[in-house]
């Protein structure tokens, strides 16, 4: 009997150093899982566009195009660069009617015919949504038109400039994004020949909001 005293007192005396070596171990903490951006922006994209242009002068109308570009977005990183290419064809016009003597009507008309954009894109990325900035090259296709006792004389040039704006875009699928931008034109002066009257146009500025749609090709 005293054995088994002896011995129940010695595997508990064991049980409890054993406890107590183990309770002193250090908690290893498991290393923090990497974090993964949900999306990533880089790659080519094209897209179709389009929205409404005016300027100072009563000039105003829609237009639509399309969009082709490519963003590079570095593992790791929010922020989001890019070039990116559009073209249009516009109606963005405008006309006045007056008398020019003996009762004959006259009508001139100014139009951009098309316009676009070679730019730089610079944005941050908070996953699926883009807020960007953007700037670069831009060219306008304007007609300048007067009719007359059904006649009519016009001529057109191509003017060229800058454009500067922003925009927002989303990408409610991995290969489809939405946007919505803001683009301010200024294009240079160019000589207008309507008839052998010649005059200068002027600085052609003008204003552009757009929304479009584009597929990115993963």
């Amino acid at each position: 009997m005293k054995r088994l005293l002896l011995a129940g007192a010695a595997f508990s005396v064991a049980t409890a150093a054993s406890a107590a070596d183990m309770a002193a171990r250090p908690y290893a903490k498991a290393p923090p899982a990497a974090v993964v951006a949900a999306y990533n922006w880089s790659g080519f994209y094209i897209g179709a566009m389009g929205g409404y242009g005016w300027d100072s002068e009563n000039s105003s109308g829609g237009f639509g195009g399309g969009t082709v570009g490519y963003n590079w977005q570095f593992p790791g990183s929010q922020f989001v660069f890019g070039v990116e290419v559009d073209a249009a064809g516009s109606g963005i016009k405008d006309s006045l009617t007056a008398d020019i003597g003996g009762g004959v009507l006259a009508t001139e008309e100014i139009k951009i015919n098309s316009f676009g954009s070679v730019t730089g894109r610079a944005g941050f990325a908070m996953d699926a949504a883009l807020i960007y900035a953007k700037g670069g090259f831009a060219w306008a296709n304007r007609k300048d038109s007067v009719s007359a006792l059904g006649m009519t004389i016009s001529d057109s040039q191509t003017h060229t400039g800058y454009t500067i704006g922003g925009g927002l875009e989303y990408l409610f699928t991995p290969n489809w994004s939405a946007k919505g931008e803001y683009m301010y034109t200024s294009l240079g002066s160019k000589t207008y020949n309507l008839g052998g009257d010649v005059f200068d146009s002027g600085t052609v500025d003008f204003h552009t909001i757009k929304v479009g749609v584009n597929y990115h090709f993963r």
